[in-house]
């Protein structure tokens, strides 16, 4: 059984797979993360192996703690992964990035597959049908639009995200939600509509936190699942066990 171990700023996902099955997911706080992963492996005694992703937010101490008596594979660039990466600079790539691509290569083998993770920033990720990943894009979230133009100027307020009810916004406030809202579904559209001239079966997943909230106005037929990354980081685990 495996032990998935996201981290995040503040929040620690932590998810338990048989082979590929999910059996459970909680969320913990950073500071209390080596206590729950303990109570888990009393209560799932037979979790023998785990992976971290942590983008250095897990201390040494704690990462140890969490490996005592267990087989806990930390996720890097230099981790084998299941498929082949074009991406010039390996080093810099987004371990978050690379198991989203990494769950899309489970999911849809042998497809041409376009990943948009729209959470704080929006990342695009495109892996061919070849299995070969070429890299994508990076471009702000919706929360950094909102908090930039509060940030970045004198007057605008910092507003919560809104779905808009019209193109036109005859307020201010209309307008943020407008040109934010709108701006990041043609973002998107446009960015599906680019890859589909150039591949024509392409599939698109969207997953992230803003995927719920953008997918119902999204023209493009998508597939959301809020497991996505954790799959991903489950299958490197698995592939690496072999």
């Amino acid at each position: 059984m495996n032990l998935i171990i996201d981290v995040g700023n503040t929040y620690v996902k932590l998810a338990g797979f048989e082979r590929h099955e999910l059996v459970f997911k909680k969320t913990t706080k950073l500071s209390g993360v080596v206590d729950e992963v303990n109570k888990l492996k009393s209560t799932y005694p037979r979790l023998k192996q785990g992976i971290v992703s942590s983008v250095g937010r897990l201390k040494k101490p704690q990462i140890k703690a969490v490996n005592k008596g267990f087989n806990l594979l930390e996720l890097n660039h230099k981790t084998k992964v299941p498929f082949k990466n074009s991406y010039d600079t390996p080093e810099t790539l987004g371990i978050d990035r690379i198991a989203l691509v990494s769950a899309s290569v489970y999911h849809y083998p042998d497809n041409n597959v376009l990943i948009i993770d729209a959470g704080t920033c929006i990342t695009y990720d495109f892996i061919t049908n070849d299995n070969e990943y070429l890299g994508g894009a990076i471009s702000p979230g919706i929360r950094m639009r909102y908090q930039g133009l509060h940030n970045l100027t004198a007057n605008l307020p910092l507003l919560e995200t809104e779905t808009p009810d019209k193109i036109i916004g005859t307020s201010t406030s209309n307008s943020i939600h407008s040109g934010v809202v709108n701006g990041v579904v043609n973002e998107i559209d446009g960015f599906i509509g680019n890859y589909q001239e150039k591949y024509s079966d392409l599939t698109v997943i969207l997953t992230g936190g803003d995927a719920n909230f953008l997918s119902e106005q999204l023209k493009s037929s998508i597939f959301a699942t809020s497991n996505f990354l954790l799959e991903g980081l489950n299958y490197i685990l698995e592939f690496n066990s072999n």
